[in-house]
């Protein structure tokens, strides 16, 4: 006989989903999450139900767990897809040019991989990963030195890179711009590539996948369950591997503190 649901089953799987959709609100602060969050734990109807729901409004279900709470993904061309002109105007970036997309997407790419270098990182869901301002602005711009180097080395072999040419000028545009300028009033310049990665890993603090923790380094952060399960979905991205194939994310102590490759050749 097939499940039906009521109209107070649908509401409440629909208060999960937006329950979600708000990164910062969390089960353990709030008694009606919490309890939604067991329902979808215990129940499998109600768990299909806010799966149906979700799906209607173009969202995907990564996760619900009393840690992260109802973690939730844009499918492509839902109306909740973060577009690059979006993610500009909560980011305030100014240029929204095909290369600084690709910029953008670089840095969110390296603050990923130095949050979670490795798999059981990203395995353990009592791992919390740290990383800096300046972590992230090291990493892009020591692979863009080793990616041009392997570019110049193709062209030298006569075997240029059939890679997307906007991946290649993105690199080489990272490397040219300067890693840290102040303004008249001594903040740091919004055009340096250590400006962008602080805009990076603020929007990211906004979503709820990061916690500052100090100024230190441009500014650093801790990981949270919801950032774990997000980049869980990343790592099955290619451009996720390439990155730490370059070796250039190294883990600086059994504790997880981590550190960009080392400082002689992020100078």
């Amino acid at each position: 006989m097939p499940v039906t649901h009521t109209s107070v089953d649908a509401e409440a799987a629909a208060r999960l989903v937006a329950f979600g959709m708000r990164p910062k609100q969390l089960p353990a602060r709030d008694v009606v999450y919490g309890e939604l969050v067991r329902r979808y734990a215990e129940d499998n109807a109600f768990k299909a139900l806010t799966h149906a729901v979700a799906s209607g409004l173009g969202l995907m279900v990564l996760e619900v767990n009393q840690q992260a709470g109802a973690v939730l993904a844009a499918v492509d061309e839902s109306i909740f897809e973060i577009k690059m002109d979006n993610y500009a105007r909560q980011a305030k970036i100014r240029e929204r040019r095909e290369t600084e997309k690709v910029i953008h997407g670089l840095i969110h790419l390296a603050a990923a991989a130095l949050a979670y270098p490795r798999p059981d990182d990203l395995a353990n869901d009592t791992y919390i990963g740290r990383v800096s301002v300046e972590q992230v602005d090291a990493m892009v711009r020591e692979a863009a030195r080793m990616l041009d180097e392997r570019a110049q080395q193709a062209e030298a072999n006569n075997d240029p890179l059939a890679d997307a040419p906007e991946l290649e000028q993105a690199w080489r545009a990272y490397a040219r711009r300067p890693a840290a300028a102040a303004t008249k009033d001594g903040r740091l310049a919004a055009d340096t590539t250590r400006g962008m990665a602080a805009r990076a890993l603020r929007f990211l603090a906004d979503q709820g996948f990061l916690v500052p923790v100090s100024d230190e380094q441009g500014g650093t952060y801790r990981t949270t369950p919801r950032y774990q399960i997000q980049v869980r979905e990343l790592a099955a991205d290619a451009a996720f591997d390439d990155l730490l194939a370059l070796d250039v994310v190294a883990v600086a102590s059994a504790g997880g503190t981590l550190r960009a490759a080392s400082s002689d050749t992020l100078q």
